[in-house]
């Protein structure tokens, strides 16, 4: 815990127990969002089945990555990320798509909701710290930027599918 980071928050006018809650809210998106990501992966099938799946191992990859980074966010301000999974239904804000059909112009649509969600929740976050947590900032301003770049990736491999049917 980062006492010198508690009190810049608080000089600047933050509320730490609101920010450390829409922290754990983002941290338990990440974490449904890699799973989501990882099970499609295994389950896919259909057209561009590869190469579908090694973006879906991709993303998750990456979705894993930022809930750390928003672990040891919540963590230097003197908050627990979220120990319960049974917890990340509650506090979500994207919430999950199981990924129960597996063909995989279905599961890039899926992805692609998720990641319209994920990009709007770190910019609200982003939004919300203005001024007041800079660190947040810069941590929402990365992970958004992730985020739209997956969605990107999931468009791209979504034309290239809509091509093969032509």
């Amino acid at each position: 815990m980062g006492t010198q980071d508690i009190e810049v928050v608080k000089k600047r006018g933050g509320d730490v127990k609101a920010i450390l809650a829409e922290l754990n809210k983002a941290f338990s998106d990440e974490w449904l969002a890699y799973y989501q990501y990882w099970a499609g992966a295994k389950v896919a099938e259909g057209l561009m089945r590869p190469d579908v799946q090694k973006e879906l191992a991709e993303h998750a990859d990456e979705e894993l990555e930022h809930a750390g980074k928003l672990a040891d966010r919540i963590i230097s301000l003197g908050g627990v990320p979220v120990l319960e999974p049974k917890e990340w239904y509650k506090l979500t804000n994207c919430g999950y798509d199981a990924p129960s059909n597996p063909d995989t112009r279905e599961l890039l649509k899926q992805n692609i909701k998720g990641e319209r969600c994920a990009i709007e929740v770190y910019k609200k976050l982003a939004e919300f710290c203005h001024k007041k947590d800079s660190v947040t900032v810069h941590l929402a301003h990365s992970i958004m930027r992730d985020e739209v770049e997956h969605e990107q990736d999931l468009q791209d491999l979504q034309r290239d599918i809509g091509y093969m049917k032509k």
